[in-house]
């Protein structure tokens, strides 16, 4: 839950950010990369292009202080809004291709090498069965449970109410069981 010094917090930020303080975009970045990255993470399933989404993000953030059309209240729902944005639009160009992380390294996390491809395996599976769902269950999907976002948040942020994001997750969760019991038959 948000105390008032945190929204107190945000607002001193998010004027900073608008005067384009160094040290408030520094704070800013700094804050609330790390939990974008991971809700982007989650939609994307490719650490470069989550890292470059991201990055894009907070261009975008830039752009609007530049514009005059930064967020005037809120930066995290801002912040997240255009993330779900960037990843719309990068499905949207028609990156859902497989891709394949290439390690840099021979060593294995795990000793033996077939627990290391069935790892991958479900991982893979996972990350298909994800981009199965529809966009609003992918954003409580990762909002809930990359970011663990409390559900009023989320609500808040997608722009629904706190029962629809149940709904939603419910669904969500329901078609990633069903998928990937039907995988494994």
């Amino acid at each position: 839950m948000e105390t008032s010094q945190t929204v107190q917090d945000e607002l001193t930020l998010l004027a900073g950010v608008r005067k384009l303080d160094p040290q408030a975009l520094a704070a800013v970045h700094d804050h609330y990369y790390p939990a974008i990255y991971r809700y982007i993470a989650y939609r994307v399933a490719n650490r470069e292009t989550a890292e470059d989404l991201t990055s894009e993000v907070f261009i975008r953030l830039l752009n609007a202080v530049r514009d005059q059309t930064a967020p005037q209240n809120t930066l995290r729902g801002w912040l997240y809004g255009v993330a779900s944005r960037v990843v719309a639009d990068h499905h949207r160009r028609g990156y859902r291709g497989q891709e394949v992380e290439l390690s840099e390294s021979l060593e294995s996390p795990t000793a033996d090498p077939a627990d290391a491809v069935a790892d991958r395996l479900a991982y893979d599976d996972l990350q298909a069965a994800v981009a199965e769902l529809t966009d609003e269950q992918m954003d409580v999907i990762a909002l809930r449970f990359g970011y663990e976002m409390p559900i009023r948040d989320v609500a808040e942020i997608i722009g629904k109410s706190e029962g629809a994001v149940k709904q939603l997750q419910a669904r969500a969760v329901a078609a990633l069981s069903r998928k990937l019991r039907g995988q494994r038959k």
